[in-house]
């Protein structure tokens, strides 16, 4: 007799981003209790297993089956702001965002925003998150009702008005609770801990925050080497750049995830590769911001583990992963090397190299026996989607987030036929507005909002 499964999707062409690069034609994942259980042919699995019906099936034919994306660096609640800072430098930018911040954030308002990113993400295939942001509960709080896979926790920055108005001291201890919390999360989740910056932090405050993350085996995520100008303040503030700074501090290492990464010199990119530290790449923010572009190609050829991320939706505009994978693909070509960065490395940056750089590679980023049943279907039937010759440059140079038409994390759908199942997208977007004009007299915004499905 067949086997009772939570979920079969079947019929489509399965990439499973594994380490061979498989993909396996009219293939199939079983899913139970939020696990993959097998990936093969469609027709030995269907005989294998055997569903509920009635939305634990969904076919896929037509269509490519690939891991969900990852999104190793963002932060969520800023799609609130989003287009208020363009067309400026990092130092303009954080500016006119720290003020904004102090002025606008509170719980309430930071999960009606995230409410707007998930929908977003999981419209766009993305599966999880590493989001840094205030008020981190009201974000996580949205996520888990939602069903969507958020890594988060607490963020330090030392500046005037902060927005939850905690001193240093008083965070320090508030975040060792937090953590104590979270001490055995669920499988697919880690404990975080966010330190924003060099230059917004002492390097005795590095340290403490540090030995905090390593107290709790969190993963600590931090901004690096962003622009020039950040290098040279750290510099000549404490006679070392950021990097370096990190390393004299003992931060560098497997459980260190650096954000941007763009100033680097030759040296600090060895540190990086030996001891392990990953870098969460940015292409499209830090083009908008004028930072430049990070060393990729000589990150990843000393060895050094590079993710995807998208920013916040004020530097980056959007939450789009896939188009940052276009970007990764692109941008580092510009030297003259059409090699630089391939569509194959690009995609596995969006999926299991951005799993690894979390810490998380055994249970995430690729559809394997075990992982954890993150998984998206990309509809292939567009114009501009054929013919297909090769699926890692369809997705790497031509797929976008509108070709997304399914969207599971742990095993449970969110997205179904390009409609939202857990989050009413139509609502959170009703409720930002709201938001959004209650601090921006002038009357409401107006458009067409007939093509937003869920």
């Amino acid at each position: 007799m067949s086997e009772r499964i939570d979920l079969l999707v079947h019929g489509g062409d399965v990439l499973t981003v594994d380490d061979a690069g498989t993909v396996v034609p009219d293939g199939a994942v079983a899913v139970r209790d939020g696990a993959i259980l097998a990936v093969g042919p469609a027709e030995e699995l269907r005989a294998r297993y055997r569903t509920d019906g009635d939305g634990t099936d969904i076919d896929a034919r037509g269509c490519l089956v690939l891991p969900g994306l990852v999104n190793t660096h963002t932060h969520l609640a800023m799609t609130l702001l989003r287009g208020r800072a363009d067309d400026v430098s990092l130092q303009g930018f954080l500016e006119r965002v720290l003020r904004w911040e102090a002025e606008l954030l509170s719980p309430e308002n930071v999960g009606a925003a995230v409410r707007v990113a998930l929908a977003e993400s999981v419209r766009a295939g993305v599966t999880s998150a590493l989001d840094m942001y205030w008020f981190h509960e009201a974000a996580e709080s949205v996520t888990r009702e939602a069903g969507w896979r958020l890594l988060t926790g607490p963020t330090f920055i030392d500046v005037p008005d902060s927005p939850d108005g905690r001193a240093y001291e008083e965070r320090l201890e508030w975040a060792r609770r937090d953590l104590a919390e979270r001490a055995a999360p669920p499988p697919g989740l880690r404990p975080v801990v966010f330190a924003h910056s060099a230059y917004t932090l002492s390097p005795d405050q590095l340290g403490e925050i540090g030995a905090l993350a390593r107290e709790f085996g969190a993963l600590l995520h931090i901004h690096a080497a962003e622009n020039a100008t950040e290098v040279a303040t750290v510099e000549v503030r404490y006679g070392r750049r950021p990097v370096e700074l990190l390393d004299s501090l003992g931060l560098l290492g497997p459980d260190l995830l650096l954000a941007h990464a763009v100033d680097l010199t030759g040296p600090e990119i060895a540190a990086l590769a030996r001891t392990g530290t990953s870098v969460a790449h940015c292409p499209v923010s830090n083009l908008k911001l004028g930072c430049g572009i990070a060393p990729v190609p000589r990150l990843l050829g000393a060895g050094v583990t590079v993710g995807l991320g998208t920013d916040g939706a004020v530097s980056s505009n959007t939450l789009d992963v896939l188009g940052a994978v276009r970007q990764a693909a692109l941008v580092h070509k510009a030297d003259g090397d059409p090699t630089a960065v391939g569509a194959e490395q690009a995609v596995r940056m969006a999926t299991i190299e951005g799993a690894r750089a979390l810490g998380l590679g055994d249970l995430l980023g690729s559809l394997e026996t075990g992982k954890r049943a993150d998984l998206i279907v990309l509809d292939l039937g567009a114009p501009h989607l054929r013919p297909r010759h090769d699926v890692w440059s369809t997705l790497a140079y031509a797929a976008t987030s509108g070709d997304v038409r399914d969207t599971v994390v742990d095993g449970r759908v969110l997205m179904r036929g390009r409609v939202l199942t857990t989050v009413d997208g139509r609502a959170a977007v009703a409720e930002l507005e709201e938001l959004v004009q209650a601090h921006s007299p002038g009357g409401p915004q107006e458009g067409c909002e007939a093509g937003f499905a869920g």
